[in-house]
């Protein structure tokens, strides 16, 4: 079983991972000692087996040295690496060369770990096929790290934190790509809106084979819809109701709609709940049929 799991552990982060960050880690370490300092493949394992163990254990927020008590501590910690050899390398880990950040950082918000990143994006492409279904949406990874691009989102439950946009396989919550959010790309054209752009970037390596992209609000558009659909690719999504491409009728609040019912127009599918409307667009369903039961749920909605 241990052999599975190193192996399956090393085809994403592989040895240009590993030797990369042991590579910075011994740089950083010979700087701030002036002296040489080394550091072996077998330690930085072991060292990086102590980080999942720690998580697994649910020890994040306890003191380094509890772990190896002699008392109540689990073996696996101090059968691993002794605790000065575990903190001495915590001190020094890099994923990047400091002494290029200057520079670097000019041009690349990202560049502290964009080696790494770039390799561990790769790999989790080489590594799964996906599925028909692709969905899109973002994540917000909990810091407080001074960097120029931590965000402040007061709906989500760790309020500060580093946004990505993620594309997962829906069957197996495998994230297939990934993107973090750095505030302005002058990469993307003014023309093209955030939502659109982020969409195609995530999804460029995954179309032209029937697959259907879900997304919520922010992301879903007629022109998104006609871009994919141009690559093979369909969307369905929840679209917001201020899109100019929206007839005037599924923009209004109010009408004479019995309960359960729904209006599907040539463009997009409308269905409407009590005292809401709820628009959803739909490029894969040529014909929607409305579910034979109590809750009548019409096939994009179910989809």
């Amino acid at each position: 079983m241990k052999g599975k799991v190193s192996t399956a552990f090393s085809l994403i982060t592989d040895h240009r991972i590993m030797n990369h960050i042991r590579t910075c880690t011994i740089e950083e370490a010979n700087r701030v000692l002036g002296s040489d300092w080394s550091l072996s493949q077998e330690k930085l394992d072991a060292f990086i087996a102590i980080l999942y163990a720690r998580a697994a254990y649910g020890a994040n927020n306890l003191k380094i040295s509890f772990l190896w008590n002699n008392i109540w501590g689990p073996k696996f910690f101090s059968e691993t690496k002794s605790r000065n050899n575990f903190t001495e390398i915590l001190r020094f880990i890099r994923v990047d060369k400091k002494s290029q950040w200057s520079q670097r950082l000019k041009t690349d918000k990202f560049a502290t770990v964009f080696t790494i990143w770039n390799i561990f994006i790769e790999n989790s492409h080489n590594c799964y096929k996906p599925g028909g279904n692709i969905t899109i949406d973002e994540q917000l990874f909990p810091t407080k790290v001074r960097c120029r691009f931590t965000q402040y989102m007061p709906n989500k439950p760790d309020k500060f934190g580093i946004k990505f946009w993620l594309a997962s396989d829906v069957d197996s919550k495998y994230v297939i790509n990934a993107l973090p959010y750095l505030g302005k790309d002058e990469n993307r054209p003014s023309s093209v809106q955030l939502s659109e752009y982020v969409v195609l970037k995530l999804i460029e390596p995954f179309t032209g084979c029937g697959r259907t992209v879900t997304s919520d609000s922010f992301f879903t558009s007629k022109s998104l819809a006609i871009q994919l659909l141009a690559n093979k690719t369909t969307l369905v999504g929840i679209i917001r109701p201020n899109k100019r491409e929206l007839p005037l009728i599924a923009k209004q609040k109010k009408d004479n709609m019995a309960r359960f019912s729904s209006k599907i127009f040539t463009t997009d599918n409308c269905t409407r709940k009590p005292n809401k409307n709820v628009l959803l667009l739909n490029s894969k369903h040529k014909f929607v049929t409305v579910e034979n039961n109590d809750k009548r749920l019409p096939e994009t909605v179910s989809y």
